[in-house]
C-alpha cells in the first residue's frame, strides 16, 4: 500500500498569529511571560501537553482561540508579551557592544536539554548544552547549535512493584514539537548525504529556534534510507558499538555538511565531549577539496578552529572504536583525502600505543586548538587522563585548562523568586546574572519576604511530589487505599533534602543509607523532622546502578518512612525544576574526583537552597563555611568501604549537630534568621556559577583566539597552514638529533631570597634554527623523593653560536622561596602560528 502524507497546522485568528511564532521559538522555555500567555489560553491543556505550545495550539478548540481574540485583558497581555519577544530578538546585545567582529561558532553536542517537551537529553551534559545555547542567545553570541533529533530520545523510567527500574521508549512526533524542517536556498526541506560503508545515507535537517540563534538537529528516519540506517537516530546513546560510530559520524561529519548546506561557514567548531570529533575529519576533507591541500596541511588549519570540552573524569567514559569499525567506515575517506591508514588511526591513539582502539577524545584533543575540563579540579583530572598523549611533558603543563560550568539562572529560578528579584535587584537583573554587582541587592531583601517566598516553593514541591507519587502508584496498580495514603506524604514545613541525579555507582545515592537506623532517627525526630526526596535514572545496562536505585526505593517504601522519604520516578527537567526551586538542602555525594562539575547544585543558589556536598567539581571552588556544608575536607581514599563509613558519618554529624538545629533555630517572629543569612550569602555565588560567566570565558579565552588563528591559517589558500605543516614535518624529522649536551651552574652554594641562580647550557640543534626552539630552565621545590613539585619554566637566552649547530644558552632561576630547589634544562619547538606552545608534543630534557 502506498501512503502519501501532508501536514495540518492550527487555524489561528489573525490577531493571534504571533502565538505560532512564539510557540516555535524556545525562548518561552526561559521567559515566564510567554509561558503565561499559553497557560492563560487553557491551563489544563498546557499541563496535559507537557508545556508544549506547538502541540497545545494543535489541540485547543477553535472556539477558545476565537474567545481569546475577543478578550481585552488577554489581548493586552498577549500584545505586550509579543512586542517584548520581538524586542528581545532584535535588540543590541552584549556581544554587539563588546566586539565588532562576528565569527560564526558551531556548538556540537550529542544531546540538548532545553525543555521538558523536547526530550533530546539524558542528563547533565544535555542540560548544560541547553544552558550554553540559552546564555549564548541572551548575550548575542554568533553561534549555531548542532545535534541529533532522536525518534525515541532517552528512555522513560517506571518502577516494578519491587522497585526495579523498567524502561520504555515513547516515539516523538516531530511535527508536534517546537522544531521545523530546515529549508535550503530554494525553500525545500534541506538534507545532506553521507557514505556509510558504501551505503548511501540521507539525513534530514530540522531547525529549532533558541531565542536569537538556531539549533540544527539531524534525523536519519527517512523512508529513502535502508531500514537499518533509518534507526541510527532512534535512541540517545542506544544500540551497539556499530550504531554508536554511525551516530557519531552523522553528528560530526553530517553536522558539518548540514552547516554548509544551509549557508553557515563556522570559523570555530566547539565539540562538547568527544562524540562529535569526526567533524574534524569532515572539516579537513572540505579544506582539501576546496583548496587542493594535503591532509597534514588541512589538519593544521582545521585544528586552529576547533575547541574541545571534556566532561569525563575516567578513561572508560571516552568512546572507543575498533580497527575493524574504523576500516569499515573510513576506508573510502582515507582514499579520498589521501591519508594512510596508520596516519588516520594515529589521530585516535596515544604515541606509545600504535595498535590500540581509536579513541574519540584523543581525536578531539589532537585536532583542537584549545581543550578544557569543566571545573578546576576536573581540569587537573583531565590533564592526568591525557598525560599518555604527551609523555615528555609534565602533567601540570598538559595543554588542557578548565572553564567551570555554569547554570542559566533564568531557566532555574522560580517565578516567585524572580518576582522578588524584580523588586529588590531591579527588573533588568536577568540581563546581567553573571555580574556580582547584580546580586549586591540580595542583602536588601527583607528576611520575611525571602523566607515566605522559599516556603511557598517548598509547599509547591511537596504538592508536586504527592501528585507525582499518586500517579506512580496508580500506574503500578496500587490499591485505592494506598494511593490515598500518598496524599499525606511529606510535610510542607519540614527541613527538605533533595538528591536527584544519574544513578551511577560513583555518585553514591545510597551513601546516606549507610547507617539506616541513625538516618531514621534524624528523619523522624518529632520536634525537628527532616524529609528527603530522591529522583534519578540508572542507565539501562547499569545493573549495579539499578540495584542502588532499588535499595533507595525499598527504603522509601518502609511503613515508618513513607511520610519522610519518597522516590519520584522518571526524573526529567520538570522534576528537577520543582526540586531545585523547593528544597532546603541539595545533597551531593560523589567519590571525589569523579564528578566533573555537577551543575545541579548551582541551580539551587538563586532559589534559596543550600548545598551539602563532597568537595568535588564546582563545590570544591564554591565552598565557604558560611554558604553551605562540605562533607569531608577533600581527602583521597584507597579503601572505598572506609571512605563510605567516614563520609556517611560526616553527613549524619552535620545534620544532627549543625544543619537541623540551625534550620529550626527560630526567633520570636518564627524566622530562622541565621539560616536566611546563609541563604543570602549562598545566593551571591550565583554570578560566579552562571552560564553567562561561562560563555564570557569561552568567548574571550577560546572562541575569538581560535577564530583569529583559523582565519589567519586559511587565508590565501591556506598559505600559513601549509608552511606550519612543513615546519612541523621538518622539526619531527630533525628532532632525533636535538639534545642538551650539558648544563652547569655559574657558581655553587647557597642563595638568599631575592638573588638569582645562574645556569648555562650547551645544546645541539643541528639544522634547526634557534628561532624554532625554546630552551628553558624548569625548576621548583623538591619533595621527599627529590621530585620537582609545582614546577615552573623560565626561558633561557642564547649567548653564542658554537660550531656544528651547537649553541650556548644562559638563564637565572629567581630565588623567591626558601628550601631545596631542584632544576633541569629542557627544549621544545616553537612557532608563531602554532595553536599552543606544546603543539608538537616534543620536549627534550637534560
Amino acid at each position: 500500500m502506498q501512503i502519501s502524507s501532508f501536514q495540518v497546522v492550527p487555524a489561528l485568528p489573525e490577531k493571534l498569529l504571533g502565538l505560532r511564532e512564539m510557540a516555535y521559538n524556545l525562548l518561552w522555555s526561559w521567559d515566564d511571560e510567554i509561558r503565561i500567555v499559553f497557560s492563560r489560553l487553557d491551563r489544563d491543556l498546557w499541563s496535559q501537553t507537557y508545556q508544549n505550545p506547538v502541540l497545545m495550539l494543535g489541540l485547543i478548540s477553535q472556539d477558545r482561540l476565537n474567545a481569546a481574540a475577543k478578550d481585552d485583558g488577554f489581548m493586552a497581555f498577549y500584545s505586550r508579551t509579543y512586542e517584548r519577544f520581538k524586542e528581545y530578538l532584535h535588540e543590541t546585545t552584549w556581544w554587539d557592544q563588546r566586539h565588532m567582529e562576528r565569527p560564526l561558532i558551531a556548538y556540537f553536542s550529542a544531546e540538548f536539554g532545553l525543555t521538558e517537551c523536547l526530550a533530546n537529553y539524558s542528563g547533565g551534559l544535555g542540560v548544560l548544552s541547553g544552558h550554553h545555547l540559552k546564555s549564548a542567545s541572551d548575550l548575542g553570541f554568533p553561534l549555531v547549535g548542532v545535534g541529533l533529533l532522536y525518534q525515541q530520545g532517552y528512555f522513560r523510567q517506571y518502577l516494578a512493584s519491587d522497585g526495579w527500574q523498567q524502561e520504555s521508549y515513547p516515539t516523538n512526533d516531530f511535527y508536534n514539537l517546537p522544531v521545523q524542517p530546515a529549508l535550503d536556498d530554494k525553500g525545500a526541506p534541506a538534507r545532506v548525504e553521507l557514505d556509510l560503508a558504501g551505503q548511501r545515507l540521507f539525513v534530514k535537517i530540522w531547525r529549532a529556534e533558541v531565542g536569537r540563534l538556531p539549533l540544527l538537529l539531524l534525523d536519519t528516519n527517512l523512508p529513502e534510507n535502508p531500514p537499518d540506517l533509518q534507526d541510527i537516530t532512534d535512541q540517545l546513546y542506544g544500540g551497539d558499538q556499530e550504531n554508536r560510530i554511525r551516530q557519531e559520524i552523522v553528528l560530526g561529519m553530517g553536522g558539518m555538511k548540514a552547516l554548509v548546506a544551509l549557508g553557515y561557514a563556522p570559523a570555530v567548531c566547539h565539540m562538547n565531549e568527544g562524540h562529535s570529533a569526526f567533524l574534524s575529519l569532515e572539516r579537513m576533507r572540505m579544506l582539501i577539496k576546496e583548496h587542493g591541500v594535503r591532509f597534514h596541511e588541512a589538519l593544521e588549519a582545521a585544528r586552529a578552529g576547533n575547541v574541545f570540552t571534556s566532561h569525563t573524569p575516567v578513561p572508560a567514559g571516552f568512546d572507543v572504536f575498533s580497527e575493524d569499525l574504523m576500516d569499515k567506515y573510513f576506508s573510502a575517506y582515507m582514499h579520498e583525502v589521501g591519508v594512510s591508514r596508520d596516519d588516520l588511526l594515529a589521530l585516535g591513539r596515544p604515541p606509545n600505543d600504535p595498535s590500540g582502539p581509536f579513541n574519540m577524545a584523543t581525536l578531539a584533543i589532537g585536532t583542537s586548538a584549545f581543550a578544557n575540563g569543566v571545573s578546576r579540579l576536573h581540569g587537573e583530572v583531565a590533564r592526568s587522563l591525557f598525560q599518555p598523549l604527551f609523555p615528555a611533558i609534565p602533567e601540570s603543563e598538559i595543554p588542557v585548562t578548565h572553564v567551570t560550568n555554569g547554570a542559566h539562572t533564568r531557566s532555574c529560578v522560580s517565578r516567585e523568586m524572580a518576582e522578588l528579584f524584580d523588586r529588590y535587584l531591579g527588573p533588568e537583573w536577568w540581563r546581567r546574572p553573571g555580574q556580582p554587582a547584580t546580586w549586591e541587592g540580595v542583602d536588601t531583601i527583607p528576611d520575611e519576604e525571602l523566607w515566605s517566598t522559599h516556603e511557598r516553593r517548598r509547599e509547591r514541591l511537596v504538592a508536586f511530589a504527592r501528585q507525582r507519587l499518586m500517579r506512580q502508584m496508580e500506574q503500578r496498580g496500587a490499591s485505592a487505599r494506598d494511593v490515598q495514603k500518598a496524599r499525606g506524604v511529606l510535610n510542607t514545613h519540614s527541613l527538605t533534602i533533595g538528591f536527584a541525579r544519574r544513578f551511577a555507582t560513583y555518585k553514591r545515592a545510597d551513601l546516606i543509607l549507610t547507617d539506616v537506623e541513625r538516618l531514621i532517627r534524624i528523619l523522624t525526630d518529632p520536634k525537628r523532622p527532616v524529609q528527603i526526596i530522591f529522583a534519578g535514572k540508572a542507565h539501562p545496562k547499569d545493573t549495579p546502578g539499578k540495584e542502588m536505585l532499588k535499595a533507595i526505593v525499598s527504603f522509601c517504601q518502609r511503613d515508618d518512612m513513607r511520610r519522610h522519604a519518597v522516590f519520584l520516578e522518571d526524573y526529567d527537567i520538570v522534576v528537577a525544576r520543582y526540586l531545585v526551586q523547593g528544597v532546603d538542602i541539595w545533597l551531593n555525594t560523589p567519590r571525589r574526583g569523579l564528578e566533573a562539575s555537577g551543575t545541579s547544585g548551582m541551580k539551587v543558589l538563586p532559589n534559596g537552597g543550600l548545598n551539602l556536598s563532597i568537595l568535588d567539581g564546582w563545590w570544591s571552588e564554591a565552598y565557604q563555611p558560611e554558604v553551605g556544608w562540605a562533607i569531608g575536607k577533600g581527602e583521597d581514599y584507597q579503601d572505598h568501604s572506609y571512605q563510605d563509613y567516614v563520609e556517611s558519618n560526616s553527613i549524619y554529624d552535620l545534620l544532627e549537630k549543625d544543619i537541623v538545629p540551625l534550620f529550626y533555630q527560630r526567633g520570636i517572629d518564627g524566622l530562622p534568621r541565621p539560616w536566611i543569612a546563609r541563604i543570602k550569602k549562598s545566593m551571591k555565588l550565583t554570578p560566579t556559577f552562571s552560564s553567562n560567566r561561562m560563555l564570557w570565558e569561552y568567548g574571550e579565552r577560546f572562541y575569538l583566539p581560535s577564530a583569529h588563528c583559523f582565519e589567519s591559517l586559511t587565508a590565501e589558500r591556506l598559505q600559513r597552514a601549509r608552511k606550519l605543516a612543513e615546519w612541523k614535518t621538518f622539526i619531527r624529522q630533525q628532532w632525533g638529533g636535538v639534545r642538551i649536551e650539558k648544563a652547569e651552574a655559574q657558581s655553587h652554594g647557597i642563595r638568599r631570597v631575592g638573588e638569582g641562580f645562574e645556569v648555562r647550557a650547551v645544546v645541539r640543534l643541528g639544522p634547526i634554527s634557534p628561532e624554532d626552539v625554546y630552551v628553558e630552565l624548569y625548576f621548583g621545590s623538591l619533595d621527599a623523593q627529590r621530585r620537582i613539585t609545582a614546577g615552573q619554566a623560565i626561558a633561557m637566552r642564547m649567548e653564542s653560536a658554537l660550531d656544528g649547530g651547537i649553541y650556548r644558552y644562559s638563564g637565572a632561576i629567581p630565588c623567591d622561596l626558601t628550601g631545596m630547589i631542584g632544576y633541569s634544562v629542557r627544549m621544545r619547538p616553537c612557532h608563531p602560528d602554532a595553536n599552543n606552545l606544546l603543539c608538537t608534543g616534543l620536549m627534550n630534557w637534560l
